[in-house]
């Protein structure tokens, strides 16, 4: 079991809810889930991505890497079903968050990811790490809203009001 859901169900988020489910607030994550098919979730973010004229400039094949080395180093426990993170930019949003604090550049790029779990292959997980609203006012505020940016995102790409 992942850390991120050992962590919602010691929360108390994951247990005996329905879709969609949304991470509590005070955590380093927003972790939303929802029934379906991995690969559909997976192209309406891609859709809801490029729908904000963003390039997916990278797909981390996360749960191919772990299976691929698990083998290299001697151990069989299959981690995800699927699991992928979609990496992606936006200049205006990013130039905004870094004029702010040249040291928000840690935030950069955003990294959306999704998963399932072995035994539960209908059940995405779809999060981010939320950005850290640190520094001056200014930068708190840019900050917020690339949080509000990735959020938008994932619930378009979900279908949450």
């Amino acid at each position: 079991m992942t850390r991120i859901v050992a962590l919602m169900l010691s929360l108390g988020l994951l247990a005996g809810t329905s879709m969609p489910v949304v991470a509590a607030e005070t955590t380093h994550l927003k972790l939303y889930t929802t029934m379906g098919d991995f690969d559909t979730v997976k192209d309406d973010l891609n859709i809801a991505i490029t729908g904000r004229g963003f390039v997916v400039d990278h797909i981390s094949h996360i749960s191919a890497m772990l299976d691929r080395t698990g083998k290299d180093l001697g151990t069989t426990k299959t981690v995800y079903g699927k699991a992928e993170s979609l990496q992606f930019c936006s200049a205006t949003v990013s130039r905004r968050m870094m004029e702010a604090d040249p040291t928000n550049i840690v935030f950069c790029p955003y990294i959306i990811v999704l998963y399932t779990l072995p035994l539960d292959p209908k059940t995405v997980y779809v999060g981010y790490r939320r950005p850290l609203p640190v520094g001056t006012e200014a930068s708190k505020a840019s900050l917020k809203a690339v949080e509000d940016l990735l959020d938008g995102i994932v619930k378009e790409a979900l279908n949450i009001k």
